[in-house]
């Protein structure tokens, strides 16, 4: 049998296409991705736009192969404006948090996915497709909310004049279509990105002046 193809490698995992319907997400530091399928299977059965998860071993998730592009490489090259783009996140974020906890006992939890930006978004012949779950958790909405504000503003002060320009203007827009999070969970966003393994040294220590852009909401 020949090896899989790679498709794309990301912060924590490789990509490889299996099939035409098919393709096996492995994280490079291995790991049990059972309860990242688990949320999805739970998520994907309220409706929520996810890819279908085949199999689950080990490191190993077998998923559906999407079209399309993602979100990020869709405002890249212009078929998609910012407030489209940003309108479109908040109604991910909504729709996600209208879900009701999983496992945890508290009524005002939500089902989070703390990863939720452009690049995890994919633009699909069935409508967009939220992807990489491995950070989804249980909590408050504005936690989630918090997060994908903190991680655009990190590329918004990044070293890439390019995308740091483009990722401040998504910014501001996703801030204009958002229900501002709450300071508290601003720091508790910012606590989780400063002990995130796949962040450099230099993307930590920008930290604070994400968190100080994402305080600076436009007018």
């Amino acid at each position: 049998m020949d090896s899989p193809v790679l498709l794309a490698s990301r912060r924590d995992a490789d990509v490889f296409v299996l099939d035409e319907a098919r393709v096996l997400r492995r994280y490079r530091d291995g790991g049990d991705t059972a309860p990242e399928a688990a949320m999805m299977a739970y998520v994907a059965a309220a409706n929520y736009p996810v890819p279908v998860v085949y199999a689950a071993d080990g490191p190993d998730l077998v998923l559906e192969r999407l079209d399309g592009e993602t979100l990020l490489d869709a405002l890249l090259v212009g078929r998609i404006d910012n407030d489209s783009a940003a309108e479109l996140l908040v109604d991910l974020h909504d729709r996600l948090h209208n879900l009701p906890a999983r496992l945890g006992a508290e009524p005002t939890d939500r089902v989070l996915h703390l990863d939720l930006h452009p690049r995890n978004v994919m633009v699909t012949s069935r409508g967009p497709v939220v992807i990489d779950w491995r950070n989804a958790a249980e909590g408050p909405a504005d936690f989630d909310v918090a997060m994908t504000a903190l991680i655009l503003a990190e590329v918004a002060v990044g070293q890439d004049a390019h995308l740091a320009r483009r990722a401040r203007a998504g910014l501001t827009a996703f801030q204009r279509w958002a229900e501002p999070p709450r300071a508290s969970q601003l720091r508790r966003a910012l606590g989780m990105r400063r002990v995130n393994p796949t962040l450099s040294a230099v993307e930590k220590a920008a930290l604070d002046r994400a968190a100080a852009l994402v305080q600076t909401r436009p007018g």
